[in-house]
């Protein structure tokens, strides 16, 4: 399986309900580092997985939306913990969406995976993989 990795970062506030997340139900903010991973069987007719430029590109207009923002005011996630694992599913389903509109080009036609991680800090991270 070929891969490309392109790499991007988020600042975002939240606050979770459920006594499992103990101090983190207040208001608090995070830095992500966001890892978006597209893979392929086999090279495209260029030899390319993806357009690096446009993944990069698409990965931070999407990044772009929850940038600088306070998760529990965005009407789409009300009533959800906005986890890293919950935004790692946002953040690909996105993509997903990007990859079948043709924002990433041609070659993001053969793209047969994607994972998408968000490193919380130098020792957690979570995230979502699947088939495209």
């Amino acid at each position: 399986m070929y891969m490309v990795n392109v790499r991007d970062h988020m600042m975002i506030a939240h606050s979770f309900s459920g006594e499992t997340f103990g101090p983190a139900q207040r208001l608090h903010g995070a830095t992500y580092v966001v890892d978006a991973c597209f893979k392929r069987k086999a090279l495209d007719e260029e030899n390319l997985v993806v357009d690096i430029g446009r993944a990069s590109e698409v990965l931070h207009q999407i990044l772009g939306e929850f940038n600088y923002r306070n998760l529990d005011e965005v009407e789409a996630f009300q009533g959800q913990n906005t986890t890293t694992e919950f935004m790692a599913r946002v953040i690909f389903d996105r993509l997903a969406v990007a990859i079948r509109e043709g924002r990433l080009g041609a070659s993001a036609r053969g793209l047969s995976a994607l994972a998408v991680t968000l490193h919380e800090s130098h020792v957690a991270q979570a995230g979502f993989e699947g088939p495209l």
